[in-house]
């Protein structure tokens, strides 16, 4: 059974394993997703997640940011829906396929404390995570079936977790089987008119996840034959698709990108070529009388206005931070995307509605066959004046060709955490995200239960 070669490279992986690169961009990837779970403290949804957790109680294993505890679901739950609520966090690029593997960390931050787990085997289980959700992605994407990635991730959870737990081979395959034959989304999550779930999806996969791997290590049996079997995830969706796990190391993390800006992934070129255009003529939005986007069509069909939906219409966050239209107009009027751009006046406000309408997106071959590997688009602003301002980009600083410094994802996580931090806490939390193999994740959660909340 496929479940059982997968939980057997789930059990034989080990911290020695990971090379020097892979620790390093995993730990990156903690730090940036600390920040950006500070960061939406007050969002909405979050804040709504909270207050169903406080009303109905649980028992207090599992620390949440910003203070308080409850069972590790729900903790898995809350802590994931922080690092995902902003949008901006790490993503991965496969050519059918695109997740955000650190949406694992929550889960295993929450199980993790339940068993005073180290730093060590926090980073192998957070490794073998990242390498089961982009390993499906690459070879059993199913968002053209109209699913969503949180279905990949449904394995990916549930391998993480399990490793946490140093569940056996057995109860590992089980808590995989659980899970991936339980939590299949459609892909209606992000297309049309969005709403709270666009950000709550794999949150709700992490607690879905995380609950199974709990069940499976009390006892409960899954259908072993959940990848090939009768009207299994291959019969079902996937289609056939082999991946020899025993082959697999856990070096994918190091494929994995960074978000420069508070924006849907596809857009981060287009964001930096606009701002950059700007800079060099200095023009301004007011003088624009068109922007044409020639892009790859992942991004044309998810942001730009293809199948998953008309990307003019943009009223709340959730569609603002998946509209190029919206993102690129952001940048151009206020010279950055971060949170401040998705605040609700921001987005009602006339002369980003304006701009929007007159950026028009169009999918370009060329650039469709370089996707994954490059990030490819072509930015023409034509001014009311007659001048035209053009550039090609390849990619965006944070692209595994351009990769982020430590002290860049250290500035990006100071800007996202200080208003919810002291200068100390930030201090400590970068110093133990850096050396995280010399802490357990009890100290950890001990410094994020330190992280102010104003209600």
């Amino acid at each position: 059974m496929i479940v059982h070669d997968l939980a057997k490279f789930i059990d034989n992986a080990s911290f020695s394993d990971l090379s020097e690169q892979a620790k390093k961009q995993l730990k990156i990837r903690l730090l940036d997703s600390l920040g950006t779970a500070i960061g939406a403290i007050e969002g909405p949804p979050v804040t709504s997640i909270r207050k169903m957790i406080r009303d109905f109680g649980g028992s207090e294993q599992s620390t949440l940011i910003g203070g308080g505890k409850t069972t590790p679901d729900r903790a898995a739950l809350y802590n994931s829906g922080l690092v995902r609520y902003l949008d901006f966090n790490d993503s991965y690029l496969a050519k059918g396929e695109t997740c955000h593997p650190s949406d694992n960390i929550g889960s295993i931050l929450a199980v993790g404390e339940t068993n005073d787990l180290s730093g060590k085997d926090f980073l192998t289980a957070l490794g073998v995570a990242y390498q089961v959700q982009c390993r499906l992605s690459d070879e059993a994407p199913v968002r053209d079936k109209g699913f969503d990635h949180t279905t990949q991730g449904s394995y990916a959870v549930a391998a993480g977790v399990s490793k946490a737990l140093e569940l056996d081979e057995e109860k590992t395959a089980n808590a995989i089987a659980i899970s991936g034959t339980a939590l299949n989304a459609l892909r209606v999550t992000r297309t049309g008119a969005l709403s709270n779930w666009k950000g709550l999806a794999y949150p709700h996969t992490a607690f879905g996840g995380t609950h199974a791997a709990l069940l499976a290590k009390y006892g409960i049996t899954g259908p072993p034959a959940v990848f090939e079997g009768n009207k299994g995830f291959m019969d079902s969706i996937a289609g056939d698709f082999s991946i020899e796990w025993q082959s697999e190391d856990l070096e994918r993390v190091t494929n994995t990108i960074i978000k420069k800006y508070n924006a849907e992934i596809h857009s981060q070129s287009s964001i930096e070529g606009i701002i950059e255009l700007k800079d060099k003529h200095g023009f301004t939005a007011d003088e624009v009388d068109k922007i044409d986007i020639e892009i790859f069509d992942v991004a044309y069909h998810i942001i730009g206005g293809g199948e998953e939906g008309d990307k003019t219409i943009v009223r709340v966050k959730e569609e603002a931070d998946h509209s190029l239209q919206y993102m690129v107009s952001a940048a151009l009027l206020d010279g950055q995307v971060m949170p401040e751009q998705y605040k609700q006046d921001r987005i009602e406000s006339d002369d980003i509605q304006s701009l929007l309408q007159k950026v028009k997106v169009a999918p370009r071959q060329e650039y469709s066959d370089r996707f994954p590997d490059e990030m490819p688009t072509k930015l023409t602003i034509h001014l009311e004046n007659g001048e035209t301002h053009c550039i090609e980009k390849r990619d965006y600083e944070g692209f595994h060709t351009r990769p982020m410094s430590w002290e860049t994802i250290i500035a990006k996580f100071e800007g996202l955490a200080e208003p919810y931090t002291s200068k100390e806490l930030r201090d400590q939390i970068v110093k133990t995200a850096k050396n995280v193999e010399q802490h357990s994740v009890s100290e950890l959660m001990k410094l994020l239960r330190k992280v102010k909340l104003e209600s």
